[in-house]
């Protein structure tokens, strides 16, 4: 029996995709064989990320002077990747808005000076700074955030004034849940675990006049994007089977309308959601309202005690993967993409009857 997985990633991925999938798993498109078992140089596999890119474009409305890749290493790898490419006055403008961002900036500062101009540390991460009129360093290369923050449940709604910098976002909780304007960014890339695909893929929109051979002494040859551009993400044999899998889930987007209907879907959900933690005597949502992510929501009960028994109690009504990451512990409901309608309603009617046996 399938269970509604609020997992924060890897995370639900639609059903129709794994149904597909699961049909096509020893004969792809009468190739008899898989796509596990395919050369990533033959024909079939070649239509598979070149439709995959093409739809992927569509949805986005990615201009043509940006290169799309799929890569390795997941979003953690482009940590490094991102000062190995673009810090060539060896400094960039850091936003700390949780822990991915955190060990983004820890990571820059291996290879430069990585500024830390604005952070929510001091309240637990659980809202977004003001990042209208920041100190930006003059000489910075870049100014880098990590656009919907997983664990702690925010979400920048307005992009920082870079001062004319270079943007860098960290997109991969939020990553094709709503319409956004790629102009915007430099790179925007995102880890398509939580909400596209399966783990081990990362897929990275980068403007094509940052991909340069100008890159930092000692950058490894596959960490350098001109590589991964000059080949079309097939430098070395790429994640074939994340990307399959994507291509079908940018398929199913299309089909369910869009990113606009996306957006539409994911507030829906969230609505239900958020309205229930607003009127609850028992359960509070832990981040500012105005910053509240579409994708992930943290609470809390206020007892660890009843934290424990409703993730214990839920995990035996079928409602998964919903404790919150461990460093910051009570609840985390993660309502991608894929989570339909009725899990979010089911998990709401689960916590008003648990309020009424525990409050």
């Amino acid at each position: 029996m399938r269970v509604y997985n609020f997992s924060a990633g890897p995370a639900v991925l639609p059903e129709e995709v794994l149904k597909e999938a699961a049909d096509e798993m020893l004969d792809y498109n009468g190739t008899g064989m898989s796509v596990m078992e395919m050369s990533h140089r033959s024909k079939a596999y070649d239509d598979i990320i070149k439709t995959a890119e093409k739809d992927i474009r569509e949805l986005m409305n990615i201009p043509d002077n940006y290169k799309v890749l799929f890569l390795q290493g997941g979003a953690s790898q482009q940590f490094a990747a991102v000062p190995m490419n673009l810090m060539k006055n060896k400094k960039a403008a850091y936003i700390i808005t949780g822990q991915w961002a955190k060990k983004a900036y820890q990571e820059a500062k291996l290879y430069g000076e990585a500024v830390d101009v604005a952070s929510s540390a001091d309240k637990t991460f659980s809202y977004i700074p003001d990042c209208s009129d920041l100190d930006i360093p003059e000489d910075a290369d870049y100014v880098y955030i990590c656009e919907n923050n997983t664990i702690y449940g925010t979400k920048f709604k307005t992009l920082p004034n870079t001062k004319g910098k270079i943007l860098v976002a960290d997109v991969s909780s939020c990553f094709l849940s709503e319409p956004v304007d790629v102009t915007k960014y430099g790179v925007i890339y995102g880890g398509v675990q939580k909400n596209v695909g399966p783990a081990g893929l990362v897929i990275s929109i980068i403007r094509e006049d940052l991909i340069t051979d100008d890159v930092l002494p000692g950058t490894p040859t596959m960490l350098k994007w001109k590589t991964q551009a000059d080949n079309d993400s097939l430098y070395n044999t790429p994640n074939c089977y994340a990307i399959y899998i994507c291509g079908k889930v940018f398929k199913w987007i299309k089909k369910m309308g869009g990113l606009e209907a996306m957006k539409a879907h994911n507030e829906k959900k969230a609505k239900i959601l958020y309205d229930f933690l607003d009127q609850s005597k028992l359960f509070k949502g832990t981040v500012r309202p105005e910053d509240r992510s579409l994708m992930n929501v943290p609470f809390v009960t206020g007892s660890e005690e009843l934290d424990a028994k409703f993730v214990k109690e839920s995990k035996a009504a079928g409602l998964e993967n919903l404790k919150g990451h461990r460093t910051v512990g009570g609840m985390r409901a993660s309502i991608y993409n894929a989570m339909p309608v009725e899990g979010v309603e089911k998990l709401v009617e689960f916590m008003k009857e648990f309020e009424k046996n525990n409050g």
